[in-house]
């Protein structure tokens, strides 16, 4: 039994209220959105190993809204709209940098990093709750919104036993998709997808959804807990074998492929018992996590716009979907990644073993969908499939959604959407 089963979440009833596609094309669908969700909730920013000095700041847009996440001297982090109080226009046009203070390019009024003007008749910077869990930021515009650890329920402990506040960003990519940011956000809320989308999966992660533990929390996220490092059920009568991305995983350990011929289901315990007894001595701090945490995807939808992944006790991928300030079938989809201290020696694996992005670089790259791949597979065939299916669900012919029940997380996603809409608050 691992961590899942035995921390299940509350699961509350699903009402399996209808999913148009409205939800996905009309412009008021997109504007209650806003009013309603995007403006009430937590939403993650920045990444705090990436601000690390005074001075060092994100940027990050949501809509027609523009947010500046910036480390102050006192090690604080504070968050800021990204907006002139006196012209409106944008401060920060470069998503990444450092600043002695921040100066407005058309009036040229100043600031110090605190949001405060340097001239005593200043007006002060909008500044925003924010708060961190895990090296992640999160800020809110509600002012009247529960604390993050409110907000996160269960996901808060989930995600401090992994002590990722010091881990490093590894790749960055952003992307411009013709899809509503929702479409990306179902996908990730289910496995149904995982034998047709990512097949070279099945020869390290388990493809039978039966073999998984989903949840979700009365605070509207969902959890999903897959096996990792060994080979899927689905290969024991077919082409079972050690292929090079499980090897890759095995050999930083010192376990050898070759040993586990013909009984290649023995990888992921064995896998965990290397980790367990040297982890720490190589940089990890696996003290709080249990033996399948070592190994396996632990996989979490946040409400409202973002997936976070824990690969084992050494990566952890995050999937943020953005919404278009103007049109709700376009979204930007953001992908970084973030490595472990003791990860650093994976750079050096041979073919990486499925880590390609491990030598794209710490830069975030920019780009539109189809002008190049971000070198992330996983992420690139995700991204491969969502502009079909924002095409069929602006046809006549969808009739609404039709959801197996390993794709509750998905109807729960949308019913918790639909709790904000109705909300008065």
């Amino acid at each position: 039994m691992g961590y899942a089963h035995a921390h299940r979440w509350t699961n509350p009833t699903l009402r399996h209220t209808p999913i148009n596609g409205e939800r996905y094309t009309a412009p008021e669908f997109m504007e209650q959105e806003w009013d309603h969700i995007w403006s009430k909730v937590w939403l993650l920013v920045a990444w705090a190993t990436d601000i690390e000095n005074p001075g060092d700041y994100a940027i990050e847009d949501i809509g027609a809204e523009s947010f500046i996440t910036m480390r102050q001297n006192d090690g604080s982090i504070k968050v800021f709209a990204n907006q002139c109080p006196y012209r409106g226009g944008r401060l920060i046009l470069k998503s990444e940098g450092n600043f002695d203070a921040i100066v407005c390019p058309h009036c040229r009024t100043t600031w110090s990093l605190d949001g405060n003007p340097t001239s005593a008749s200043g007006v002060c910077l909008n500044q925003f709750r924010s708060d961190s869990i895990a090296g992640f930021v999160f800020m809110t515009m509600n002012e009247t919104a529960p604390t993050l650890q409110e907000y996160l329920g269960p996901v808060w402990d989930d995600w401090g036993r992994y002590k990722s506040e010091d881990w490093v960003r590894t790749s960055a990519a952003t992307v411009a998709v013709d899809c509503n940011w929702k479409v990306p956000q179902d996908n990730s809320c289910e496995s149904y997808h995982l034998p047709t989308v990512h097949p070279q999966g099945e020869y390290w992660i388990e493809h039978d959804y039966k073999q998984c533990v989903f949840d979700w929390c009365d605070e509207g996220h969902n959890r999903m807990a897959i096996q990792m490092g060994a080979p899927a059920r689905s290969l024991k009568n077919k082409d079972l074998r050690i292929d090079d991305q499980l090897a890759s995983m095995l050999t930083p350990w010192g376990l050898d492929p070759n040993d586990f011929a013909g009984h290649e289901y023995d990888t992921r315990l064995a896998l965990q018992r290397a980790k367990r007894k040297q982890a720490e001595s190589r940089g990890y701090r696996i003290g709080e996590l249990e033996d399948d945490q070592l190994t396996d995807a632990y996989h979490y939808n946040i409400f409202p716009n973002v997936t976070i992944s824990f690969a084992g006790c050494e990566y952890v991928s995050m999937q943020r979907m953005r919404p278009h300030p103007q049109n709700p079938e376009k979204c930007f989809y953001d992908n970084f990644t973030f490595g472990a201290k003791g990860s650093e020696s994976d750079a050096e694996l041979d073919g990486l073993g499925g880590k390609e992005w491990l030598h794209e670089g710490k830069d975030r790259q920019f780009f539109t969908y189809g002008e190049r791949l971000m070198n992330r597979r996983i992420a690139d065939q995700d991204l491969s499939i969502v502009v079909g299916q924002q095409l069929g669900l602006g046809s006549r012919g969808f009739a609404g959604a039709t959801l197996a029940k390993q794709e509750h997380r998905v109807q729960r996603f949308h019913e918790v959407i639909d709790q904000f809409l109705e909300s008065t608050n």
